[in-house]
């Protein structure tokens, strides 16, 4: 949370045109990165694993992250995640969507409708209007350095989130497949962490909510290599 706090204090006050094409590039792609790190924090304190032992510090850590990531709400988010683990691919998950003619883009529209309130839609642009009328009292290009450093961040890290924590691993339990679990994504540790810090470790997630991301490849490694290919139907 530091970093991203760091990086969006040092990027939003600079003049976009002394930087290079990939020096925006990279700028952009950490701040994707850190992003989703919000979420992940956020997540990890939806299930009490952030602080195992910081009772009301792991939920106000999450609050606070979530806040930052998209002006989500706590409580919500958590109660739909929780629907989320306790009935996957069922009509009680709001994360799942069971129409097996919806593509990537329905899939996710709704994904995002579960989670998007006008209320929360408000806080988060006045948010980035406050910001880019900061910004604009440091740099000639204040508005777009928000848009770039904070709102592409948030767009791109939402579907990557979507697609490697939602799509890839619960899109086979939709028709015709109807598999009885999640699957997980066969990556090397490495690539999974760069993927979305773990996320991709799915069906171990799901097996394990009390583990931490960082803790997930071990299970994953721990499983036996047939493991995650023995997806019953349901």
């Amino acid at each position: 949370m530091l970093g991203w706090l760091a990086s969006l204090v040092g990027l939003l006050g600079l003049d976009l045109g002394q930087l290079s094409w990939l020096a925006l590039a990279a700028a952009l792609v950490g701040r994707t990165v850190l992003q989703t790190g919000l979420f992940i924090v956020g997540h990890d304190a939806m299930h009490g694993v952030l602080l195992t032992r910081g009772g009301k510090w792991n939920d106000r850590i999450g609050a606070l992250a979530l806040a930052c990531y998209a002006a989500l709400p706590y409580g919500p988010c958590r109660r739909n995640h929780r629907s989320h683990h306790q009935a996957p691919a069922s009509a009680e998950d709001p994360d799942f969507h069971a129409d097996p003619h919806a593509g990537v883009w329905g899939w996710y529209g709704r994904f995002m409708a579960g989670y998007l309130t006008p209320w929360q839609m408000t806080r988060l642009l006045g948010g980035w209007v406050l910001l880019a009328l900061l910004a604009s009292a440091f740099s000639p290009t204040g508005w777009i350095n928000v848009l770039l450093f904070c709102t592409l961040p948030l767009l791109l890290s939402s579907l990557q989130l979507f697609l490697v924590g939602t799509y890839l691993p619960h899109r086979g339990q939709r028709l015709p497949l109807c598999r009885a679990r999640p699957e997980s994504l066969n990556l090397p540790s490495w690539l999974s962490l760069l993927a979305c810090f773990h996320f991709g470790y799915h069906r171990e997630h799901h097996e394990r909510p009390d583990l931490a991301w960082f803790e997930l490849p071990a299970e994953h490694r721990r499983r036996p290599p047939s493991w995650s290919d023995d997806l019953a139907a349901a």
